[in-house]
């Protein structure tokens, strides 16, 4: 029922006459850290078309991603649900979106928009009711399920639901790198798009693991080790790609009525091997992928929407993945949708008065490969509530406070001293969150 409200919606703002609705980018990079970008305080990796957009638009300080890792992050994201509810959880690749499961694709599909996704899908392998493809993605272009995206030089992509076999990676030649032929796709859909409101959702692989780059650009020289010149080959690539989009939006005479979102699907994480600590990937924040700290879910978000946001500007705002939802559907002139744990932020990107949440939720499910299924014995979960954080690193733990306005890195547990506030936080761990679908189907496609 609530699916067919969803799509009912959607489909009566498309019927009802008005000017053509803004376009959507949304570029969500993978594994990049909240220190990875220029405008963010990188000193070392070039990241000019990421740092002009801030210039041009609104930077955000405290925006989160929907979880630590992949899976769960983007199906926070498509479905504006957080980890407490969404329906995966964990990187375990075996469950996909279920056929009722709605995305934000899907209530822009059905508004009219040209909708096509570009590069890591991770929430349901082939022949499943997860495809992109019976999301709401008239095209998709790149890897289904995110074991495969760890190479660049795969024997496949998916080109909508058809296999598109690379001939130059077949005997371990290696000269078809997937993200560049990922990128050119996305470029494509927009030149193809471009006379009619369109959403691309240009999920690219880069800097993910492994570390795999055509060429090492500006850092071939650099005294650095090839994992670092590799690392930062690969970021500076990406920032290009974003930057390709920048151009043909000026291009087509479409910068203006365009929304650019450019983010990260969860924190970077360590590693001398890309040059981690050589570069600060996180900043000052505790924490890598995979963890509940700041350091795996807090990520760069730079929004710019001309005529809507003050150029320049910068805002503290917590808000998160599923957020993402209830924001592009208001920018598409949707009703709000009536199932969702977000909010519009779209007051804040217009200098408006926003309505905070009254907390964000995490949780950290892991996979047991020998269950088959997630492990309720090594949930881990986190609250943000205001100036607070709580983390309770497995069942039954004690929570760990910190004042993220007082110690953003997260050295000084403070909850002995404030038992009001672990009370607050204990009281909605209770509620927060429903049990989890079992992770224990689907299919691994990708391999064969």
């Amino acid at each position: 029922m609530q699916r067919r409200q969803f799509l009912a919606s959607a489909a009566a703002a498309a019927a009802a006459p008005s000017r053509r609705p803004p376009n959507i980018v949304f570029i969500v990079l993978d594994d990049l850290g909240s220190g990875d970008f220029g405008c963010y305080g990188q000193k070392l990796i070039r990241t000019p078309h990421a740092d002009s957009l801030a210039r041009q638009g609104i930077r955000f300080t405290d925006c989160y991603a929907g979880g630590a890792v992949c899976a769960p992050s983007r199906a926070s994201l498509m479905t504006g649900l957080h980890q407490g509810h969404a329906p995966i959880r964990a990187n375990a690749g075996t469950i996909p979106l279920a056929a009722g499961d709605v995305t934000v694709a899907q209530l822009l599909q059905r508004a009219g928009y040209a909708t096509g996704g570009f590069g890591k899908w991770g929430l349901g392998d082939a022949r499943t009711d997860g495809i992109p493809t019976r999301h709401g993605f008239d095209r998709f272009y790149g890897y289904l399920h995110q074991i495969h995206a760890h190479s660049y030089y795969p024997d496949f992509l998916w080109d909508n639901e058809k296999k598109h076999v690379l001939a130059g990676n077949k005997d371990g030649k290696g000269s078809d790198y997937s993200a560049d032929l990922i990128a050119e796709r996305s470029f494509q859909f927009l030149r193809d798009n471009r006379g009619k409101p369109f959403f691309l959702y240009a999920c690219y692989t880069l800097p993910h693991a492994n570390f795999e780059v055509p060429d090492l650009g500006p850092y071939q020289d650099r005294p650095w080790t090839r994992g670092q010149k590799t690392y930062a080959a690969m970021v500076t690539r990406a920032d290009r790609y974003a930057g390709t989009i920048l151009g043909l939006l000026k291009e087509y005479g479409l910068e203006q009525d365009t929304v650019v979102f450019l983010t990260s699907d969860n924190g970077a994480h360590s590693g001398d091997e890309k040059g981690y600590e050589l570069f600060r990937s996180n900043g000052a924040l505790r924490g890598e992928k995979a963890q509940l700290y700041e350091g795996g879910i807090r990520v760069p978000m730079i929004v710019r929407w001309p005529g809507k946001t003050k150029p320049g500007a910068t805002s503290t705002l917590p808000w998160a993945f599923w957020d993402v939802l209830p924001t592009l559907t208001e920018i598409a002139g949707l009703r709000a949708p009536a199932v969702t744990d977000g909010i519009s932020v779209v007051p804040e990107l217009a200098g408006g008065k926003q309505k905070p949440h009254e907390y964000l939720y995490w949780e950290s499910d892991q996979f047991d490969r020998k269950r088959n299924d997630l492990d309720p014995a090594r949930l881990s979960q986190a609250v943000r509530l205001g100036e607070w954080k709580a983390i309770r690193l497995r069942p039954g733990a004690p929570l760990e406070l910190y004042n993220l306005r007082a110690d953003p890195g997260e050295a000084k547990n403070v909850a002995a001293a404030n038992p009001a506030v672990v009370s607050r936080v204990e009281e909605i761990l209770k509620t927060a969150r429903t049990a989890p679908r079992p992770h224990n189907t689907g299919t691994f496609d990708w391999v064969r």
